[in-house]
């Protein structure tokens, strides 16, 4: 199922994306994706519904994020071999884990400020992972029975704020709008295997970022297991599960950043696409 939420920043409703192409309201059905409904029961649920029965969505309206706000953003960082070696960083020998702010998260089309003073804003497009129910201490065999299924995520992050102006990543990653998730939820039956997907990322339609999630160091599996081990993820959880080579920051030989007015465009293999156009905070 391709699971999405349409409708203005908090009054989104649930709906499906039917297999002709229309959009099919949920709201008769479930008040929003929460906890009960992402369960394997829940989901079920959803699949014996026939989408020609639901009331159409009419018109155009603003796809929000997939899932209500989460209790845990969580990001990995430097999870590409390959965009390792573009930044000059050695490959890591554990997860890097890093929170994003929820007040990042933001709908996949929503505009994308860049904060004020930023000289380098730059894009991220990465295989986000929906948390289906609470995981703590899973071990790796039993962890995709935890994953409700997958999304895109475009992990905006200010290189400067991260890198140069002391302390942890959190202060260039979490900026207001930098969390773009969705358009859809695509249920984990419809993934065979997370690790064989193409993902990219177009600025102003020039191709930036072409990659494949067979490059990730730490695959899903190993992702949320480790990260059970810390941090208690919970069912709606987001977790980006990093990025691929292209990004601003490793193009040579001088980096390039985003300005206000430039246009994001951003998809991962059959889980749909992002567009967002950059304006100033």
């Amino acid at each position: 199922m391709k699971l999405l939420r349409v409708g203005q920043p908090g009054s989104e409703k649930p709906a499906m994306l039917a297999p002709d192409g229309t959009l099919r309201d949920l709201s008769g059905s479930v008040a929003d994706f929460t906890a009960d409904v992402l369960s394997e029961v829940g989901l079920s649920r959803l699949r014996a519904l026939d989408p020609s029965s639901l009331p159409k969505v009419e018109g155009n309206p603003r796809i929000g994020p997939c899932v209500p706000r989460p209790l845990n953003f969580v990001c990995i960082g430097l999870n590409y071999a390959d965009h390792a070696a573009e930044t000059g960083s050695p490959i890591p020998k554990e997860p890097i884990v890093f929170l994003k702010s929820l007040g990042a998260f933001n709908g996949p089309n929503d505009d994308v400020k860049i904060p004020r003073g930023s000289k380098k804003t730059d894009w991220e497009v990465e295989l986000g992972v929906v948390i289906g129910k609470r995981a703590s201490y899973v071990p790796e065999h039993e962890a995709m029975d935890y994953v409700a299924g997958y999304c895109v995520v475009n992990d905006v992050s200010e290189r400067e704020f991260q890198a140069e102006r002391g302390g942890t990543w959190d202060k260039g990653k979490g900026c207001d709008t930098f969390g773009p998730t969705g358009p859809w939820l695509v249920t984990r039956d419809e993934v065979p295997d997370p690790q064989n997907l193409s993902l990219w990322c177009e600025i102003d339609g020039k191709r930036m970022q072409n990659g494949s999630t067979k490059t990730m160091i730490f695959d899903v599996r190993k992702l949320v297991s480790y990260v059970s081990h810390f941090i208690t993820l919970h069912a709606g959880d987001i977790m980006a599960t990093g990025t691929p080579p292209g990004v601003g920051l490793g193009i040579k030989p001088e980096p390039v950043f985003l300005k206000p007015g430039q246009t994001m465009r951003l998809g991962v293999q059959g889980l749909g696409e992002q567009t967002q156009k950059l304006v100033a905070a």
